[in-house]
């Protein structure tokens, strides 16, 4: 029994820090950027996935930099979804991260996919 009570514990603690690696949560950035550009923050497409942002001419996808592939392959499928151009915010936590924002613009630029993208630096918390 207590060697169940310990594999638990442990698991609880290795799960609590998977969570612990970002300065914010991706809803975070997105409800922020969303605002701010009059969109609407997960919005059920008619497949019923959820685009993450769309506003008046686009569907985005928000995501941190290591996630700079999947976040392409996303947009492009919300923008077909709902016939808007597809957009990726990509959250750039530290300095190490641009060259994720490098790899999604070059591969964009390389071939000439209709893709609007922003970055966000990761924010610090305000003590």
């Amino acid at each position: 029994m207590r060697n169940i009570a310990l594999c638990i514990s442990i698991l609880l603690c290795s799960a609590s820090s998977c969570f612990a690696a970002h300065l914010h949560p991706e809803k975070y950035y997105q409800n922020k950027w969303c605002s701010a550009h009059q969109g609407r923050s997960e919005v059920i497409l008619a497949d019923r996935t959820r685009a993450d942002c769309v506003t008046a001419t686009r569907a985005i996808e928000f995501d941190f930099g290591k996630k700079w592939a999947e976040s392409l392959g996303q947009a492009l499928y919300y923008a077909l979804q709902t016939g808007k151009r597809a957009g990726i915010v990509l959250i750039l936590e530290s300095p190490t991260d641009r060259k994720y924002w490098l790899r999604l613009n070059s591969t964009i630029a390389h071939f000439q996919l209709p893709v609007d993208t922003w970055v966000m630096e990761g924010e610090t918390q305000k003590q």
